[in-house]
């Protein structure tokens, strides 16, 4: 519902609420027939179908209207195009399913449909080459002038409706684009061997779609190249004519390629200021005698610009260009082309062109014309592998090969109703490159069927006063009121107002509305428009009652003029006390385990020592394992702890059963008041027993204790004695180690003084020796 309309309804009267309530507001369902008393809002008859029951309205007069899915054009896609052709059929080939739809749309709710593409086998194409004709071009241009008749051979694989064209450009023919001195302009490249340079031009239309190869070699083969000086050239003008200029191409409504074959960059939008040229590119087509004639006078277009109209005139660009400006053809504001890198002599342009086109004609993009303002579409699609995909994703499918057969499912959502010159009749969803586009008329739902059996000057509206529309009254000027009943000009408002107070207070309509012909019009709230208030004096609402955790009426009931009415199972100011015990029974189905008493849903446990949602802890108390029946369990089977006079005399109340192992009662099932219990009696032995409570107590207790085995006194006497020799051993070997350590360190040092001394008498001038020698002088001649 439109909030904004609604928050106003109540200044404006009746005759602008009955207007307004059918075109846009009908987002909910409507009741038909005014079950409404005075002073209640118009729009209060707009609510869901459950609440407007409730509140009397007959289920007969609910009017909900629904939007729809029409298919006005759904021909079939074509099976075989050349048997069509083959048998002379003039049909159209068809590869998209439907051609149009018509969606009613209820606003706020989707409609969907299937979209069908199919890859027909021997798809007509028409291709046209745009060659640069500059002077660095001249070693391309042979291997073109031979594509001709190699193309045509080997496009016949793919489809046997082919057609050529050729087109060349260079740039504009001013300054400082192109020398204009008048040699130069004759040949700009200075040259009589082998031929002279072509004068230069910025574009020029040299042969018209074909099917004839052998036209397209020869006119081809007559071209001459031409040049500029500056390395940019001219081709987004080329472009744009040759995108623009359909009926001198000869474009086909079929599968459209322009190959763009150059090995330098391009002038964009801006650049012809360098030229003098400011007048923006007009995007039209001015071929005369095929030959470019606003090059000089009309700025280049943009890239965006080329892009747009490539978009719209289904054309699918193929670049051949050299590895050096490769990069500056890689741009992804084009819709769908490819780009392949050129040899030196452009001898691989085949192979690019055939590349090309299986790689353009292998992925299908869904894209489509400008939705208006609040419409929202959405796709997601199933390929060849039938997995689903959306958001962006949903758009496209890749690896598509002729006779393939994929499916985009279009959802479309319109907002709330806005006036008719506002909403476009159309939106167009086509594939990327196709020519084949859905033509989806939009229809908003903006009024209701019972619009049409409006009653002039009904007697319901007071006698002629206003016109009953969709069983509500739509006044005359002047007239206000449900019924039309009251003449603005005699109302006073000062009596009108002492009718809207309540018990004489200061406000009127409890400050919540205005008063309308001494009736109360209610507003909604200023902080939440969902919330009305409504009343003879608009003293109620129903969105001021108790909350409990969170949620008003504790979301067990339904808020009322302030006060909560609980559903049948709950009670209470927030309807927060459930009637059922059921979340205070116990485990064993008790209430509050039988220690307390169930309200609002919680367990009051009568002992303040239990706790827990059901009475069922008690931290501080024993356990029943730990009672007296713990020592009667130990006097009574293992005459331990009581003496026999006072365990026959308190454990008389147990019938003990004695059992042989603790096994046996461990493979008991659990039952409803079985304990297994398990004690430590005087001896550190435990005890296991089964106590079944009640009246007598019954206790069957194993016999078989698990007591702990005493200590073994021979291995700790041999682990203690092996560990004071082996301490003592390890004690004597570190004592050898440390003192042979410091020995050797001692020697080590006396050897050291004592070879000190011996050098200091060695070299003492004052030390004379006891020997004294005397060498015999007769002793050599001897």
């Amino acid at each position: 519902i439109d909030l904004s309309i609604q928050l106003n309804i109540f200044h404006l009267g009746s005759s602008f609420a009955a207007s307004v309530l059918y075109k846009g507001l009908c987002s909910l369902y409507t009741c038909v027939k005014s079950f409404l008393e005075l002073g209640q809002h118009i729009w209060e008859r707009c609510d869901t179908a459950r609440a407007l029951l409730q509140r009397g309205c007959p289920s007969d007069r609910l009017e909900d209207p629904r939007g729809s899915t029409v298919l006005l054009k759904n021909r079939r896609i074509t099976f075989n195009p050349k048997e069509q052709r083959r048998q002379r059929q003039q049909g159209q080939v068809t590869q998209l399913q439907p051609q149009t739809v018509l969606l009613n749309l209820r606003p706020g709710e989707p409609q969907s449909f299937v979209v069908k593409f199919k890859r027909v086998e021997d798809y007509p194409i028409d291709l046209y080459y745009l060659m640069d004709l500059s002077f660095s071009m001249e070693v391309d241009l042979p291997s073109v002038k031979k594509l001709g008749a190699d193309l045509m051979e080997e496009m016949r694989n793919t489809t046997s409706d082919f057609r050529m064209g050729f087109g060349a450009f260079v740039d504009k023919t001013v300054m400082p684009y192109i020398s204009t001195a008048k040699d130069m302009l004759r040949n700009p490249c200075k040259r009589t061997e082998p031929w002279p340079c072509t004068p230069p031009f910025t574009y020029r239309h040299i042969l018209s779609l074909t099917a004839n190869g052998s036209l397209f070699t020869e006119l081809v083969g007559g071209q001459r190249i031409s040049g500029n000086l500056d390395f940019p050239e001219g081709g987004l003008d080329a472009l744009m004519q040759a995108a623009v200029c359909e009926k001198q191409i000869g474009w086909r409504n079929v599968t459209r390629l322009l190959v763009f074959s150059t090995d330098a960059g391009f002038h964009f939008a801006g650049d012809g200021k360098l030229g003098g040229i400011v007048l923006p590119n007009d995007g039209k087509c001015h071929l005369h005698k095929n030959v470019y004639t606003k090059g000089n006078s009309q700025d280049y277009p943009s890239v965006a610009h080329v892009a747009e109209t490539l978009r719209e005139k289904n054309i699918q660009i193929i670049f051949a260009v050299t590895e050096e400006v490769r990069h500056l053809y890689e741009v992804h504001v084009l819709p769908k082309c490819a780009v392949g890198t050129l040899s030196n002599n452009s001898h691989n342009i085949l192979q690019i062109i055939v590349e090309a086109y299986n790689a353009l004609t292998s992925e299908v993009v869904m894209e489509n014309s400008k939705l208006p303002p609040g419409y929202h579409i959405s796709y997601t699609s199933r390929c060849k592998d039938r997995k689903l995909r959306r958001g962006e994703q949903g758009r496209r499918c890749s690896d598509i090969s002729v006779g393939d057969e994929v499916s985009f499912n279009v959802s479309i959502t319109a907002p709330l109703c806005v006036p008719a010159a506002q909403s476009p009749p159309r939106v167009v969803i086509k594939p990327q490159g196709y020519s084949e586009e859905v033509e989806v008329l939009l229809s908003p739902i903006c009024e209701c069927s019972c619009q049409k059996d409006a009653v002039p000057h009904s007697p319901t509206c007071s006698h002629g006063n206003g016109t009953l529309e969709c069983g509500t009254c739509r006044c005359k000027e002047g007239r206000v009121g449900a019924l039309c009943e009251c003449d603005r000009a005699e109302s006073g408002e000062a009596f009108d107002s002492y009718l809207c107070r309540r018990d004489n207070a200061s406000e009127v309509c409890s400050g919540r509305g205005e008063c309308v012909c001494g009736k109360c019009v209610c507003r909604k709230s200023g902080r939440k428009p969902v919330h009305a208030y409504y009343g003879e004096f608009c003293e109620c609402s129903d969105f001021s009652c108790d909350q409990y955790r969170g949620q008003q009426c504790g979301g067990q009931g339904r808020c009322v003029c302030g006060a909560c009415r609980c559903h049948a199972a709950f009670r209470g100011r927030a309807c927060e006390c459930p009637l059922s015990p059921e979340s205070c029974l116990s485990q064993d189905k008790q209430i509050c385990s039988g220690r307390g008493d169930c309200h609002c849903g919680a367990c009051i446990c009568h002992d303040n020592r239990f706790r827990g949602p059901t009475c069922e802890l008690c931290p501080s108390c024993p356990s029943v394992c730990t009672l007296h029946r713990y020592k009667c369990v130990l006097c009574r089977a293992f005459s331990l702890g009581l003496n026999p006079k006072e365990c026959e005399t308190r454990c008389v109340h147990l019938n003990l059963t004695l059992v042989g192992q603790a096994g046996v009662l461990a493979r008991v099932p659990p039952s409803p008041g079985l304990h297994r219990c398990m004690e430590v009696d005087t001896e550190g032995c435990r005890v296991h027993f089964l106590l079944r409570t009640g009246k007598k107590d019954d206790v069957h207790v194993a016999l078989e204790r698990e007591c702990p085995s005493g200590p073994n006194v021979i291995l700790i006497t041999a682990a203690l004695s092996a560990s004071v020799v082996v301490l003592g051993v390890a004690l004597l070997l570190l004592w050898k180690l440390l003192t042979g350590v410091h020995d050797r360190r001692e020697f080590a040092h006396f050897q050291r003084e004592l070879e000190q001394r011996r050098w200091d008498r060695r070299d003492n001038p004052i030390y004379r020796s006891a020997i004294t020698t005397t060498v015999n002088p007769k002793y050599k001649e001897q």
